[in-house]
């Protein structure tokens, strides 16, 4: 049976709550979440006080969000491992220190950009 409309409206609704209270669990849990959002207040900040034109923010976005979602996917692998695997396994270690490394990129790329969009406003 296809629920009403209400019905489907609503189901929507509640998945971007859900989705919010995971935004709030890593937030809340995870030291690197926190490091994460602080680094994203100041790069913000720093992008309205030098007026980065729409293509930088764009940049810059891009950047920043792929960071966030490189680390929300290594803890879901961290934990996910860690569940499965209480104790130490070397095949562990590798699919953690994978997953671990694509934020390690993720990161190096978004300091590049950083570095690309923001140095020349101060050099100048």
């Amino acid at each position: 049976m296809i629920p009403p409309k209400t019905s489907y409206l609503r189901r929507r609704l509640l998945s971007f709550k859900y989705s919010f209270d995971g935004i709030a669990a890593f937030l809340s849990s995870e030291p690197h979440a926190r490091i994460h959002a602080a680094a994203t207040v100041v790069v913000v900040a720093l992008g309205i006080y030098c007026r980065l034109s729409p293509t930088q923010w764009i940049d810059i976005c891009i950047v920043t969000g792929m960071v966030w979602v490189a680390e929300m996917f290594n803890t879901v692998v961290e934990k996910i491992m860690d569940h499965l695997s209480p104790d130490y396994h070397p095949r562990v270690k590798w699919i953690k220190d994978v997953a671990s490394g694509a934020v390690l990129i993720a990161a190096i790329v978004a300091a590049i950009t950083g570095a690309v969009v923001f140095l020349p406003m101060f050099v100048n």
